[in-house]
């Protein structure tokens, strides 16, 4: 996992209360050719360049909630199957760790908190096998880290999280599908998010 190109695309602060969900009107498909791999999403998510990742997606009114893709480097990565992670509970270990070390914060007093949900592995209709990772995580910061009483630190919460990833190998390469969205939001979109999950193909390069 350590090989996945990480990128920092996810914002140090939450935004879970200034947007509100919207209901999907449908999905689009992505296919990249290039790279080997598609999805769907929903049509109304726009494209954001410049993201880092390989390509990245957001949901234009709840800000906190998009989705990206990962490949590890062809030069220096020769994955034979999805398995070579360990399985699927010792790949999400991985993938935690990998979010964890992205949202490391320098700011005094914060500290995060992060459960794995849930984890799988599915041959898909493709013939491939893929894992498939949900993790939590909350950020939790003082109002006021510079004071000298304790008292006068008090703890909030700046965000709670559903972190989604899919797992996929071909052409030797690590693909990662990743979904990042609020809590509050994944429990009123769970169904169109596990069909964005249920979507995504590697496929192979012709060289």
């Amino acid at each position: 996992m350590a090989l996945i190109l990480s990128s920092y695309m996810f914002s140090e602060f939450g935004f879970d209360n200034l947007a509100f969900a919207q209901q999907s009107v449908g999905f689009r498909e992505y296919i990249d050719q290039f790279d080997g791999y598609s999805f769907k999403y929903p049509q109304n998510w726009i494209q954001v360049r410049g993201a880092g990742a390989d390509i990245f997606f957001r949901d234009p009114f709840v800000l906190d909630e998009n989705l990206s893709v990962e490949l590890s480097s062809p030069s220096s990565s020769k994955y034979k199957s999805v398995e070579d992670l360990g399985p699927p509970q010792e790949a999400a270990k991985k993938v935690l760790k990998q979010y964890l070390t992205e949202f490391m914060s320098t700011r005094l007093g914060v500290r995060r908190e992060s459960n794995i949900l849930s984890t799988s592995s599915r041959v898909a209709d493709d013939g491939k096998l893929y894992y498939q990772v949900e993790v939590n995580i909350k950020s939790y910061a003082n109002n006021n880290e510079l004071a000298v009483m304790p008292q006068e630190r008090v703890v909030r919460l700046e965000w709670d999280r559903r972190y989604l990833s899919v797992l996929g190998v071909e052409n030797n390469q690590l693909y990662e599908l990743r979904l990042q969205t609020p809590e509050n939001v994944f429990v009123e979109e769970e169904n169109d998010l596990r069909k964005v999950m249920d979507s995504f193909r590697v496929n192979k390069v012709a060289v």
